[in-house]
C-alpha cells in the first residue's frame, strides 16, 4: 500500500477516534447528570415516604381551624407557626421530668419522645420544602392542587389514623426539661420563619409537586411543617389524659 495513502488512513482513523471519544464523553456526562437527577429525585421521594404517609382524604370536623379556606397570605402561614408554638408551650408548661418521660405502655411514646420527634421532623420537612421550592415554578399546574389548606391541616392533624415513625425519626426521649425542648423548637423554626417572611405568595403557589398525600404547592409544603406539630400536640394531650399519668 502506498505510504501516503496509509498515512491518510491513519489520520482519518485518528480523527474518527477523537470524535468518538468526545461523543462518548458527552453521552457519559449527560447520562451521569441524568442519573444524579434521578438519584436526587429518588432520595427526595424516599424522604417524603418517611415523613408523609398516605393519610387519606377525609375531613375531620373536630380538627383545628387555625387556617381557613379564605386564608391565602404569608401572615396566615406565620400565624399558624406561632400558634402551634404557643399551643405546644401550653401543653408542656410546668411538666416535670417524670411526667415528660412517662409512657402509657411500651408501644407508645412519652411526651419527651414526641417533642424530640417534632423537632427532628421539622428540620427534615423544611429541607424537603426548600428542595421543591428551588425547582422551577409550574404555574400551569396550579389546578392540580385539589386540597384546600384547611383540609390539608385536618388530614395531617387527624389522630384517628396512627402511623409508626421510621427509624430515622424515632426519638430516644432525650428531653428532661420542657423549656429545653421549646428552646430547640424555636431555634429550629427560626430559619423556617425567616424563609417564609421573605417568600412571595404567588411564587409559593406556583411551585407544585406530588407527595404520597397528593399534589400540593409550596405554601402547603411549609404549612405541613406546622400541621405535623399540631398532630403531635394532640398526641401529647392524649398522654396527659392517661389514667396513670403522674400527678407530678
Amino acid at each position: 500500500m502506498n505510504m501516503i495513502i496509509l498515512k491518510k488512513i491513519i489520520v482519518v482513523l485518528g480523527i474518527i477516534a477523537v470524535h468518538h471519544f468526545f461523543a462518548m464523553a458527552f453521552l457519559y456526562e449527560n447520562n451521569l447528570k441524568a442519573r444524579v437527577i434521578a438519584s436526587n429525585e429518588t432520595k427526595l421521594k424516599k424522604e417524603a415516604d418517611l415523613i408523609l404517609p398516605d393519610f387519606g382524604y377525609k375531613s375531620n370536623e373536630n380538627s383545628s381551624r387555625i387556617i381557613t379556606s379564605n386564608d391565602n397570605n404569608i401572615d396566615s402561614l406565620i400565624r399558624f407557626f406561632n400558634q402551634t408554638t404557643e399551643n405546644l408551650k401550653n401543653a408542656i408548661s410546668g411538666l416535670s421530668e417524670n411526667q415528660l418521660q412517662y409512657k402509657p405502655n411500651e408501644e407508645k411514646w412519652s411526651i419527651s419522645q414526641c417533642l424530640e420527634h417534632i423537632i427532628l421532623s421539622e428540620k427534615m420537612l423544611f429541607e424537603m420544602a426548600k428542595k421543591e421550592l428551588d425547582k422551577p415554578a409550574q404555574p400551569s399546574r396550579r389546578a392540580d392542587v385539589q386540597q384546600t389548606d384547611e383540609n390539608l391541616i385536618n388530614i395531617i392533624a387527624d389522630r384517628g389514623q396512627k402511623f409508626k415513625a421510621p427509624k430515622e425519626l424515632q426519638p430516644s426521649g432525650k428531653y428532661s426539661s420542657a423549656d429545653a425542648a421549646i428552646t430547640d423548637l424555636i431555634k429550629a423554626r427560626q430559619p423556617v420563619l425567616a424563609y417564609i417572611q421573605n417568600a412571595n405568595i404567588d411564587d409559593l403557589r406556583d411551585h407544585v409537586n406530588d407527595y404520597p398525600t397528593g399534589t400540593v404547592d409550596g405554601y402547603q409544603n411549609l404549612l405541613f411543617i406546622a400541621a405535623h406539630c399540631a398532630r403531635h400536640i394532640k398526641q401529647i394531650q392524649e398522654i396527659k389524659t392517661d389514667p396513670n399519668f403522674p400527678k407530678k
